[in-house]
C-alpha cells in the first residue's frame, strides 16, 4: 500500500476543515505558528497533525490517498478542532491526548503515568541485540522501569521462546503496562513486578537484561520545554548529576 501523500492540493479553499488532507495541513499550520516541541513519536508539526488527524479518523497511516479526499463528519471535525487547539493551549503531548503511542511498529495505550514511547531501543530489538546475543539462547529477560511496558512487549516477539519480567517502582505505571500484556495477549509469557531495581526479583537470573532508566539532571530538568512536564519525574529525573538510578 503506498505511503500517504498530504501535499497541498490545487485550489484548496480557504476553510481546512473539509477532508484528512485539508485537516492535516491546517493543523501542520497551527502548530508551527505556535512554537511547539516534538519529541514525543513525532519530530516535526507535519507528522504529528497527520498522527492526530489520521488516529481520530481511524484511518491507516499509509491510506490510499482518495480516502485522504473524502469529506469529514462534523462531529470528526469538531473533536479534531478541539485537540488541537488542546495540544497548543496545554502543550500536552499528541500521545497522551490520544491515549496512544507507537513503539517498534506497535500500538500502546499510555497516559500521563508513563513517559511517551521514544526509545532508540526499538532499533536494537529489531535486530535481536545483535551482535551482542545470540538470539536462540535468549530464553529470559528483564525489563528494567519498564512503565508502558513497550520495551518489554517488543521483545517479547523479538524473542518468542522467552518469558519476561517487566519491572516498575510505580503503581500506575504497572497498571498502564498490564492493560499493553492483555492487549497482545502475552499474560502467559510476561510477569509485571514492582520492584526498585532488582529489590524483589530474588535469585533469578536472566539471558538478557534491558534497562532504559531515567537520566535526566538537574539543570537538564530545568531547561525541558513544556511538553515533558506532562510526563512523570519519576520517570525522567536522576539526581543532580542523572547518574542516581
Amino acid at each position: 500500500m503506498p505511503a500517504a501523500d498530504f501535499s497541498p492540493m490545487s485550489g484548496m479553499t480557504e476553510n481546512p476543515c473539509n477532508t484528512p488532507r485539508q485537516l492535516v495541513e491546517w493543523a501542520s499550520r497551527q502548530f508551527e505558528n505556535n512554537d511547539l516541541y516534538f519529541g514525543h513519536g513525532t519530530d516535526n508539526a507535519y507528522d504529528e497533525a497527520a498522527f492526530l488527524v489520521l488516529h481520530l479518523l481511524g484511518l491507516p497511516f499509509d491510506e490510499y490517498d482518495e480516502k485522504l479526499d473524502q469529506p469529514v463528519q462534523a462531529e470528526q471535525k469538531k473533536q479534531i478542532l478541539e485537540l488541537v487547539n488542546e495540544r497548543i493551549s496545554t502543550r500536552k503531548p499528541t500521545a497522551y491526548l490520544l491515549g496512544e503511542a507507537w513503539f517498534a511498529g506497535l500500538p500502546f495505550y499510555v497516559n500521563e503515568h508513563v513517559l511517551v514511547p521514544r526509545s532508540p531501543f526499538a532499533e536494537l530489538i529489531a535486530e535481536q541485540f545483535s551482535p551482542w546475543c545470540e538470539s536462540e539462547k535468549i530464553k529470559s529477560i528483564l525489563d528494567i522501569g519498564t512503565g508502558s511496558g513497550c520495551i518489554a512487549i517488543a521483545s517479547a516477539f523479538a524473542f518468542p521462546d522467552a518469558k519476561v519480567d517487566a519491572i516498575d517502582i510505580s503503581d500506575d505505571a504497572l497498571t498502564v503496562a498490564g492493560k499493553n500484556v492483555e492487549r497482545y495477549a502475552l499474560q502467559n509469557r510476561m510477569t509485571l513486578i514492582k520492584s526498585d531495581i532488582f529489590e524483589n526479583i530474588g535469585n533469578k537470573k536472566y539471558d538478557l537484561i534491558i534497562a532504559n532508566p531515567p537520566y535526566v539532571d538537574d539543570e537538564d530538568m530545568a531547561a525541558l520545554p513544556a511538553e515533558y512536564k506532562h510526563e512523570p519525574v519519576l520517570g525522567l529525573y536522576a539526581g543532580k548529576d542523572g547518574l542516581d538510578i
